[in-house]
């Protein structure tokens, strides 16, 4: 019995990593970040405060142009009105592209009419232009700024204009379940792309959890080990975080919690994630 459970785990890990997501931030690195991923891998391309949806159409062009499969994010308070989001779904769809992922983004003050994923897919919908794929975003841990209640009502109403759900990261793949099996309750069955952490120093790993507000995982990775076991494992890593436990934690519930595969932050650290991934398809 042991055995076989062993076998059917490595299986799911496998099928986990073969479709795995890549999520690329806009940056002068973006062209190199892409060299170091599989060939034929799926990149999603964030929209960046920074840098505006100007760059992430740009990027998501070029990308297609050189042959990935691509999905752009669509924020909604980035993009100014009707006739902005028009011309965004027409140069898309030029490109080849047919998945798109649709958050609210995190701009305090909209550019323009859209404030929130919803009105946007709804914009959108009216539009000469559909994609073959929409995602939306799902929040295991709740929102640093959104009630709990909020993101229900907003789940519920943006599920009918999209074909599937990619999370916001999480470290704890039961708390991932948890979440997925009230997705369910709620009578949403759309197929759920789990985000992921990448491989990263914990410094800055540390960091990022915190701004964008999953503090309870962190809680996890203390509870999980105890804190002597934690400064261990910080310090056994040589400070980097890998997310093994994660995927191996999902692995084996994958098909009957309806993922469909992991999204990877990368935070445009691709080196280390594609070896990590070369490491684990091998172990």
């Amino acid at each position: 019995m042991l055995q076989t459970a062993a076998v059917s785990e490595s299986r799911g890990v496998d099928d986990l990593l073969a479709d795995a997501r890549y999520e690329l931030m806009p940056f002068e690195s973006f062209d190199d970040e892409l060299t170091h991923l599989p060939d034929g891998a799926t990149i999603t391309v964030t929209t960046s405060p920074q840098l505006g949806i100007e760059r992430t159409v740009e990027r998501a062009e070029d990308a297609a142009a050189a042959g990935y499969d691509v999905v752009p994010h669509v924020a909604a308070r980035y993009v100014e009105d009707r006739e902005h989001l028009a011309d965004i779904a027409e140069r898309l769809t030029d490109a080849g592209i047919t998945d798109i992922f649709v958050p609210g983004g995190d701009l305090e003050e909209p550019a323009g009419e859209f404030d929130s994923a919803h009105d946007l897919l709804v914009a959108l919908d009216d539009t000469d232009y559909s994609f073959e794929e929409v995602g939306i975003t799902g929040y295991p841990e709740g929102h640093a700024f959104l009630s709990e209640k909020t993101l229900w009502e907003s789940l519920e109403k943006k599920a009918p204009y999209a074909t599937y759900l990619t999370t916001q990261l999480c470290y704890d793949p039961d708390a991932v379940r948890e979440w997925i099996a009230d997705v369910r309750a709620r009578g949403i069955d759309l197929p759920v792309q789990v985000g992921i952490p990448g491989v990263m120093k914990y410094e800055r790993l540390l960091s990022i959890s915190r701004k964008v507000g999953v503090g309870d995982s962190m809680k996890f990775l203390r509870k999980t080990t105890g804190v002597l076991g934690f400064v261990r494992q910080l310090l056994g890593s040589r400070g980097r975080y890998t997310p093994d436990e994660l995927v191996d934690g999902l692995a084996p519930h994958a098909d009957a919690d309806g993922i469909a595969g992991i999204h990877v932050y990368t935070f445009n650290q691709t080196a280390d994630v594609a070896e990590w991934r070369r490491a684990k398809l091998d172990a």
